[in-house]
């Protein structure tokens, strides 16, 4: 991709991107602190939630029996303790960083492209098509090809929503939402006529679980899946010149290099197969790529190159405390995380804009 000069958001630009008023450059260097505030805090959360559990490990047990697996020293602990922690959490957890992160990035992503606060991984129908893909299979009964189908799914949709976009008049940014909403709500629909027709029993729960988004049934093949997710995402966090010069407008972007056409359309699609892969393991998990990214611009300012990686870190530590509180608050019964998430994001959005931190 194109290298670009330093970009800073003039405060116009940083209002139509969302993000309001920019502090000073000097201010907002010093925020790179941030990033080692927000990985410790992360850090945290993760072993709190190797430890959180009906069954409670101490912490130094919990790492005394991670290293172990990796050849240093021996584990406290007894086989079922120590397979709880390596076997059924870890991977979890995992999981949870994976897609919380992959999300947040994306969401941030996706609100420098179509210059809408509004904008989250979901904007342009990808988990609605990638609901379509994950209930067909479900419904016949072949729950193995779950990430396949919501993938190929994901990718439909992006692929519609585009065409219909293109197909009338350009893939503009605010013709690309408008057909983002009009193939969701085609896919939702489809998804209900399904639901209603064929669904009964175990699918039907099955299919409950996963369009409320679920990490309950997570395992290694399942984390590997959403790791590779997470590892397509990491070169979105090289984009922040790019992303900065295109919330100047497409004009003033060509003027720095950036060809805004090509570099928009590669970043949807990069945004999609993103979203894809980590929603084929996760489900529909909702507002953790709409909420962290505006909330991180209060911590670290809106440069791109600062709140891609800080909203990853934000994202996963959301996703991986929500699913914690999910799987141990109401013990014995488990929330799909999806329900948590709503719960704490509907909220929090809603103070961003009453404070005017959200600017449409």
């Amino acid at each position: 991709m194109t290298r670009t000069a330093p970009v800073e958001l003039s405060p116009a630009a940083a209002e139509r991107s969302g993000s309001g008023p920019q502090p000073p450059v000097r201010a907002r260097r010093r925020r790179w602190w941030a990033l080692p505030l927000l990985a410790a805090l992360l850090l945290a959360v993760a072993l709190a939630a190797v430890c959180v559990g009906a069954a409670g490990i101490a912490p130094a047990d919990a790492l005394a029996a991670l290293a172990a697996r990796v050849g240093i020293g021996t584990t406290p602990l007894g086989t079922v303790d120590d397979a709880i922690i390596v076997d059924l959490r870890l991977p979890r957890v995992l999981t949870a960083c994976a897609v919380g992160a992959g999300l947040a990035i994306v969401g941030a992503v996706m609100q420098a492209l179509v210059r809408n606060p509004l904008a989250d991984p979901y904007l342009l129908g990808v988990s609605s098509g990638a609901s379509v893909g994950a209930v067909l299979v479900l419904i016949a009964g072949l729950g193995v090809l779950l990430p396949v189908a919501a993938f190929a799914g994901a990718l439909l949709a992006l692929l519609a929503t585009l065409g219909l976009a293109a197909a009338a008049g350009g893939a503009t940014p605010t013709r690309t939402v408008l057909a983002g909403v009009v193939v969701a709500s085609a896919a939702a629909a489809l998804v209900s006529l399904v639901i209603f027709w064929s669904a009964a029993g175990d699918a039907f729960r099955e299919i409950l679980a996963w369009l409320l988004g679920s990490l309950a049934s997570i395992d290694w093949s399942s984390a590997t899946i959403a790791l590779a997710g997470a590892a397509l995402a990491l070169p979105l966090l090289a984009t922040g010149r790019m992303l900065d010069a295109l919330a100047l407008g497409d004009s003033a972007a060509g003027a720095l290099g950036v060809d805004a056409r090509r570099t928009r359309w590669a970043l949807l699609i990069g945004c999609a197969l993103v979203t894809g892969v980590l929603v084929s393991v996760s489900g529909a998990i909702g507002f953790v790529g709409l909420v962290v990214p505006h909330a991180v611009r209060l911590l670290v300012g809106a440069s791109h190159a600062l709140l891609l990686p800080a909203s990853a870190l934000g994202g996963a530590t959301v996703l991986l405390l929500a699913d914690t509180v999910a799987r141990a608050a109401f013990d014995p019964r488990e929330l799909p995380v999806g329900i948590v998430t709503a719960l704490l994001g509907a909220p929090i959005f809603a103070a961003l804009m009453l404070t005017g931190r959200v600017r449409t």
